[in-house]
């Protein structure tokens, strides 16, 4: 009987571990380990993207590079992982449960923003997370042209000034045009709690983030906080009330909330602490990657960020050390995104290119 090797997710964390795992049984000639991806969609959702216009289309189909790697596919969300008897309960699209079993878990399935219960959040404010919400804040931006003008219709407030916050009041000058007209009066107002215009980004980046928020006409709102919204707009924690439309919330993310079912430590986020192989810490059978991984970059102190660019290169781990715990054969090597087992196997193949996951 197979092993199975089980991926939790199909970002860029689970799909990026899928397919490192699948190069490395390939290449070793391993014909005993079988690999399955579960996920909701058989699609890789460009999230880092969710803030553009046309985000229907920002994502990559799966099904034809998984079958040619031969990954096994199944349709569903998981629901509950029980680490004792090594299973994952899951919910396919229909809501029927279905069951897993697995040998070695690679979990990777992502994270999703945090909504505290700030008063008018759930009614009132828009969000880049997924591509349904994106595309319900498009569906609104293109609305505001049948809108009578005023400085609400005329203004979006960002709340969070993080890299999702700031990618996506830089674009909002050119959409907001693009629907009242050129030459139209428009505001976008980035709200964020900390000391300066990306304080937390460092020295490197942050003068070109002013540079850039200055050319674009974006105003920012420093060690301030939302502490409501409604139809008309934000009150911050002073007491000022921006008037606005088109509220968007970017603060904070939270890791999924399976890591809760795992026995683990976790930090702050929600991520599990996990090894330089990216096994969980006191786990024998599951590995982490991508947002759900609290990993350490470097020996400095420094840990790896919620980005797909980490992800990916964190993917490559946990394939190469279950490759390794499957077998006492010579070892395997581990690589940068762009040097990975993966990456190259999928440009061999032709798959990634065409599916437009990479330019």
């Amino acid at each position: 009987m197979k092993q199975q090797l089980l991926v939790i997710g199909a970002g860029f964390g689970g799909l990026w571990s899928a397919l490192s795992a699948a190069r490395l049984l390939d290449m070793h000639d391993r014909q005993d380990v079988e690999i399955t991806l579960l996920a909701p969609q058989a699609e890789l959702r460009i999230r880092p993207r969710f803030y553009e216009p046309d985000v229907h289309s920002m994502f990559a189909p799966l099904d034809a590079l998984l079958d040619a790697v031969n990954v096994r596919f199944v349709k569903g969300t998981a629901e509950r992982i029980d680490e004792q008897k090594r299973r994952v309960g899951y919910r396919d699209e229909a809501g029927r449960p279905g069951e897993l079993s697995y040998d070695k878990l690679i979990l990777a399935s992502g994270s999703q923003l945090s909504r505290p219960p700030v008063p008018g959040l759930s009614e009132y404010a828009f969000n880049v997370d997924q591509i349904e919400s994106a595309a319900r804040l498009e569906r609104h931006l293109l609305s505001l042209g049948k809108q009578p003008a005023s400085r609400a219709r005329n203004t979006v407030v960002v709340a969070g000034g993080g890299f999702t916050g700031i990618e996506t009041a830089t674009e909002m000058p050119a959409r907001l045009r693009a629907v009242l007209g050129a030459d139209e009066d428009v505001r976008v107002i980035v709200v964020d709690r900390s000391a300066g215009i990306a304080a937390t980004m460092g020295d490197g980046i942050r003068p070109s983030i002013v540079q850039a928020s200055e050319a674009l006409g974006i105003e920012w709102i420093t060690g301030a906080t939302v502490a409501s919204l409604d139809a008309n707009g934000v009150t911050l924690a002073d007491g000022r009330h921006i008037e606005s439309h088109t509220v968007i919330w970017t603060v904070g993310f939270r890791a999924s909330a399976l890591t809760e079912q795992l026995t683990g430590e976790r930090d702050g986020l929600g991520r599990l602490h996990v090894d330089g192989n990216l096994k969980v810490r006191g786990q024998d059978n599951v590995f982490a990657a991508g947002d759900v991984a609290y990993a350490a970059t470097d020996d400095l102190g420094n840990y790896a960020a919620m980005s797909c660019q980490h992800a990916i290169s964190l993917a490559a781990t946990p394939a190469t050390t279950r490759r390794r715990t499957c077998s006492a054969s010579r070892q395997c090597p581990t690589a940068n995104p762009s040097t990975s087992p993966a990456w190259t196997w999928a440009r061999g193949a032709r798959c990634i290119p065409k599916a437009g996951i990479v330019s």
